[in-house]
C-alpha cells in the first residue's frame, strides 16, 4: 500500500510541475475533501444502512440454515458411520464434501452479493457527491482536489495549516452544496 502511495504522490508532484512549468502565470490551487464523511452526513444514508443491513441479514440466515443442514448431516452420519458398509461410507462422505463445497460457495456469493449491493446503493450518493465537489472546484477555481485518506482508511492528508484548510478543505462546503 505504501508503494503505490509513494508513487501515486511521485506521478502526482511529477503532474504538478509539468503543469505549473506549463502555465506559471497561474496559480494551482489543490483542495481536499473527506467524501465519507459527507457520505455518513447524507440524509439517506440511514435508509441506505438499514437496506443493506436487511439484505446481509438474509443472506447470514441463507448461509446459517446451510450450516445447520450440513451439521445435521455430520450428526446423522457420526450415529451410523459405524454400522453401514463401507460404500455407504464413502458416498455419505461425498455427501457431505460436497455439503461442505455448496456452503463454501454460497458463503462466497453472498459476500459478493452483499458488496454489489452494497454498490448499488451507494452508487447514486457518489455520484451526487462527486457532482458537488466538481461544482465546488469550479467555484473556487481548485485545479485539483484531493481525497483525504485511501479506501483503505490511511490518511493522506497529513498536514495543513490553520489558513490552508480554512480555505482549501472544501468537505463542508460540498455538504452545503448537496443541502447537508
Amino acid at each position: 500500500m505504501l508503494k503505490k502511495f509513494s508513487i501515486g504522490l511521485g506521478l502526482l508532484f511529477t503532474l504538478l510541475l509539468t503543469t505549473n512549468t506549463s502555465t506559471q502565470a497561474q496559480e494551482l490551487k489543490i483542495g481536499y475533501v473527506n467524501p465519507q464523511a459527507v457520505l455518513n452526513r447524507m440524509p439517506e444514508m440511514k435508509a441506505v444502512q438499514q437496506r443493506l443491513q436487511n439484505f446481509a441479514d438474509r443472506k447470514s440466515l441463507e448461509i446459517e440454515q446451510k450450516e445447520l443442514e450440513l451439521q445435521n448431516a455430520v450428526n446423522v452420519y457420526e450415529q451410523k458411520k459405524d454400522v453401514i458398509s463401507a460404500a455407504a461410507k464413502a458416498a455419505e462422505e461425498e455427501k457431505l464434501q460436497k455439503m461442505s463445497n455448496d456452503l463454501n460457495e454460497a458463503t462466497r456469493t453472498a459476500q459478493q452479493e452483499i458488496q454489489s449491493k452494497r454498490n448499488e446503493l451507494l452508487g447514486p450518493l457518489q455520484t451526487q457527491i462527486g457532482e458537488a465537489i466538481s461544482t465546488v472546484a469550479e467555484q473556487r477555481g481548485l485545479s485539483y482536489v484531493l481525497n483525504t485518506t485511501t479506501s483503505s482508511g490511511d490518511v493522506i492528508i497529513l498536514y495543513a495549516s490553520q489558513k490552508y484548510s480554512s480555505e482549501f478543505n472544501i468537505t463542508d462546503a460540498v455538504m452545503v452544496q448537496l443541502g447537508i
